[in-house]
């Protein structure tokens, strides 16, 4: 499985935990990362048919990025307006993204308790992300589990490392696609019924 890991902050460098999952992503195996700020410059701007490229070339698309005003920073907004266009990604004939994961791996500030009902965010992350979901239906990809970390205002260094581990475990995992995970335990259930006939016979 190959995956292509779009990171979007407006300054890496200066990131403590988007950062540090950066470099983990680029010093593992059948992981591409970008750096969307860095790659758009200052006008946000994308080479359409190299980015589309990348993304045929992927089998799991990881969005990261830290959670601002509910949604992602302008970097990776201007690289969908951009880069997911009709009669590639949706339309007639925008199939070409059918079948691919997409991932989310998201940082908030606040705490995981506040991203609830009765919590001064209100809402859980699933329907905060919905919007991602709905691109990801819309463009026939496959919608994963994100993996999101909470409360970086206050975080540890030695929280962030453990992040990292926990981080490229969930984005590595295939299993984390349902149709997947739904094959492997039907096979364990056809060979434990094989095994009790058997058994029985």
């Amino acid at each position: 499985m190959k995956t292509l890991v779009l990171t979007a902050h407006p300054d890496l460098s200066k990131s403590r935990i988007n950062r540090s999952w950066f470099e983990a992503f680029a010093a593992t195996d059948d992981i591409t990362v970008l750096d969307l700020a860095r790659v758009g410059g200052p006008t946000l701007s994308f080479n359409v048919e190299e980015q589309q490229h990348l993304l045929l070339s992927h089998d799991r698309i990881v969005f990261q990025f830290p959670f601002y005003w509910y949604s992602a920073p302008p970097a990776l907004k201007a690289w969908q307006d951009q880069v997911l266009t009709f009669g590639f990604a949706y339309g007639p004939g925008g199939t070409k993204l059918a079948g691919r994961d997409l991932l989310l791996a998201i940082s908030t500030g606040g705490p995981e308790d506040s991203y609830h009902a009765g919590g001064y965010n209100n809402f859980s992350m699933d329907e905060l992300l919905k919007p991602f979901q709905q691109t990801a239906l819309l463009t026939g990809m496959v919608y994963l589990r994100p993996f999101v970390l909470h409360g970086l205002a206050v975080v540890d260094d030695a929280a962030i490392e453990a992040s990292n581990t926990a981080l490229l475990a969930h984005v590595l995992d295939p299993e984390l696609n349902p149709v997947i995970k739904k094959a492997r335990l039907d096979k364990l259930l056809e060979n434990n019924a094989k095994l009790a006939a058997r058994v029985s016979a």
